[in-house]
């Protein structure tokens, strides 16, 4: 079944779709049933994914934070942003420096149309359809050029994304064309499925590429080497619980909890170009 939207863009409601998969995980409203059945997989076979969702949309939070109340970055690109969901970027953002910009990009049409809505008295925000794999493009889009100085830092989000882009697609050339677009003093947050080298690891890897043809959990040094010519800050690729908690969930530093096989396997690290 097509789905129609307002701006004449079509929804195939057969097809899952990574965005609406995540947005089921997190307990969303904005998918179909074929993205159920691909979630209920995950819960069923990996009953982490779930919180593997819950802990990556946590730090993106903590991290979009840190940089609006530390920094004077005030504009930022989401890629890959997925449905809108609670504590958005620009929602996390604004809330600490009201003047904040945010472009999100995402290819799913849904997002585009959801976004839009959401957003359409935020003159700060805009959402456009676009491909992370051609960064050029989303440079050029009026939005973009609109919304986003490019001779001020920016915050360049590859929020639980590039682990979509395979090998052969070269995610190192996409963070290299942004690294070269933006001035020092900006700054990288990603988010990455981190290979474990276990039995976990590999049936999530068979499951995404089975029903998308796309998904690669890398390791540490793999993540860190997309980061080529950025300075990574403290503390380095971790696994995401890990990444710069809250005091109040500071559970692990305390030696009061360890992390589940499942919190292992995703990672996140902020970065920033250096003068």
């Amino acid at each position: 079944m097509t789905v129609m939207t307002d701006d004449g863009s079509s929804i195939d409601s057969t097809k899952p779709s990574i965005a609406r998969v995540y947005d089921y995980l997190l307990g969303g409203r904005d998918n179909y049933a074929v993205d159920r059945e691909i979630g209920d997989v995950f819960k069923r076979d990996l009953p982490g994914s779930v919180a593997i969702a819950f802990a990556n949309r946590a730090a993106l939070t903590r991290a979009v934070r840190e940089i609006t109340r530390t920094t004077g970055v005030r504009q930022f690109i989401d890629l890959g942003s997925g449905l809108p969901t609670a504590d958005n970027v620009h929602q996390v953002a604004q809330r600490h420096a009201p003047e904040s910009r945010v472009v999100y990009v995402d290819t799913d049409p849904q997002v585009l149309v959801h976004g839009r809505a959401l957003l359409e008295e935020n003159d700060r925000t805009r959402v456009i359809m676009a491909d992370v794999r051609n960064p050029a493009a989303v440079r050029a889009h009026p939005d973009t050029v609109e919304l986003i100085d490019f001779d001020r830092p920016v915050g360049v989000i590859f929020s639980a994304i590039l682990h979509h882009v395979n090998d052969d697609e070269d995610p190192a050339r996409i963070v290299r064309y942004w690294r070269d677009q933006v001035p020092a003093g900006s700054y990288f947050f990603i988010s990455h499925f981190r290979s474990g080298n276990n039995p976990e690891t590999t049936q999530a890897e068979q499951i995404l590429q089975q029903t998308f043809g796309r998904g690669r959990w890398r390791t540490d040094e793999e993540i860190a080497a997309l980061l080529d010519g950025l300075d990574i800050l403290e503390p380095g690729v971790v696994p995401t619980p890990l990444w710069r908690p809250d005091p109040v969930d500071n559970r692990w530093n305390n030696g009061e909890k360890e992390l589940t096989v499942w919190e292992h396997l995703i990672a996140s690290v902020l970065a920033r170009k250096p003068e």
